[in-house]
């Protein structure tokens, strides 16, 4: 869940951010390894020590962090400081920030934990993406000037270059690369952290975002909307349609919550994981007037003679089709390949020809009765639909509702099956 883009980001809505994003805003990662000390120690004194600070210093972040997240953070006892149910959820998302920051800062300069800011790298992020400092600058809302001396301030405290000045451009070197990465994780962590500490409040604060990919947004992904609107009417949901490749690339990042679709085997990186949701077969279909639309016991000798509508080649549907005529001896002799759900419908509606598609894709149009499912036995064709996640990617409750929702609807008898890959 979002409760804004972080800088740098794809989409990043300025407003937004500056309405609900105030721990990521006002707390640097000085205050916020501070306010993790004390968690941790359950004493002022002892954080001081620790962080090398003084207790005056540890008491003020305390209570400027308490006045951002407007809740107490810590019950104040003779024995020392406990967290609140607000301060463990702060101090969780704290903590999983620094896991994604320490081992890319570690790796370019151990001194960097202690002098790192969150302008800097956020900057570092921006350039990476932009690969100019004039374009990094006009996406963070900064002079260019500005965006120039944090990541030169960044490449001299590790004394080393970030940047491969070329002709073409700004090219990150991988230690710069990794830092990114790892930036945009932990800022993500903190976005977590608002929503949670509004959830706290009552408040519903932030967005979900999903990766749909086709064979999810016919039927599943509106069912599964409608069912967690039930519980949260408020809270944005936004889905965000590709190619696989940039949508698995943007979960990464930090940028998509999840993403649901067809499972990839193997799994294509190990950053991620894969939940099975259902199987979703190929299907014939026509118009409902179709000459073979109340036929029966059909073979694909008497569906050879009309033309067909069909994926691109090298599609996996399109791989199914093409083996199933193979197998079958036989060519179609008609085709029309787009990859428009929206243009295969309207032939089928205008002509006899038969679309080879995913059920889960049709079921809509079935159920309304503006196409028919032909009696035929596909083989081998079904594919498996699921979630992928980030690898140790910890939900928010919003988050974990949402996914509860995900797999009632596609396993309504066995809400909790979940099939990891």
């Amino acid at each position: 869940m979002r409760c804004a883009w972080f800088p740098g980001s794809r989409g990043y809505d300025a407003v937004h951010h500056n309405r609900v994003c105030r721990v990521v805003l006002n707390s640097n990662l000085r205050h916020l390894r501070l306010f993790l000390a004390v968690a941790e120690t359950g004493s002022v004194t002892r954080a001081s020590e620790r962080c090398h600070v003084s207790q005056p210093a540890v008491t003020q972040v305390i209570g400027k962090l308490e006045r951002i997240a407007q809740q107490p953070l810590f019950l104040r006892r003779a024995q020392g400081l406990f967290t609140t149910p607000a301060g463990v959820a702060l101090s969780e998302r704290i903590r999983r920030t620094f896991l994604h920051l320490h081992p890319p800062l570690d790796a370019l300069s151990p001194r960097l934990r202690n002098v790192v800011s969150t302008s800097q790298l956020k900057a570092l992020i921006a350039v990476c993406e932009t690969e100019n400092f004039t374009l990094a600058a006009s996406r963070l809302g900064l002079a260019q000037p500005t965006v120039h001396r944090a990541v030169t301030q960044l490449e001299q405290a590790a004394a080393r270059a970030l940047f491969e000045r070329t002709s073409h451009g700004m090219i990150a070197t991988r230690p710069a690369l990794a830092l990114a990465q790892g930036a945009r994780l932990a800022f993500a962590e903190l976005e977590q952290a608002e929503a949670e500490l509004a959830a706290l409040l009552g408040q519903e604060v932030g967005r979900i975002v999903v990766g749909a990919m086709p064979l999810s947004r016919f039927s599943l992904l509106p069912r599964v909307i409608a069912r967690f609107r039930e519980r949260y009417p408020l809270l944005l949901i936004r889905t965000v349609e590709g190619p696989y490749e940039d949508l698995l690339n943007r979960l990464r990042r930090g940028e998509l919550d999840l993403l649901i679709g067809a499972l990839r085997y193997p799994s294509p990186i190990s950053d991620v994981e894969q939940h099975h949701l259902l199987n979703d077969p190929l299907v014939f279909v026509a118009r409902t007037g179709h000459p073979l639309a109340r036929a029966r016991n059909l073979d694909m000798s008497r569906l050879r003679d009309f033309p067909f509508v069909v994926s691109p080649p090298e599609t996996p549907t399109r791989l199914a089709f093409d083996r199933m005529f193979r197998e079958a001896g036989l060519s179609p002799l008609s085709l029309v390949e787009t990859g428009s759900m929206v243009l295969m419908r309207e032939l089928l509606r205008l002509t006899d020809h038969i679309g080879c598609i995913s059920a889960t894709q049709v079921a809509g149009e079935i159920e309304l009765g503006a196409l028919a499912r032909l009696p035929v036995t596909l083989a081998r064709t079904s594919r498996e639909i699921g979630m992928t996640i980030r690898r140790e990617w910890l939900p928010t409750n919003a988050q974990q509702r949402f996914i509860d929702d995900l797999h009632a609807v596609a396993s309504p008898k066995n809400a909790s099956r979940r099939t990891t890959e």
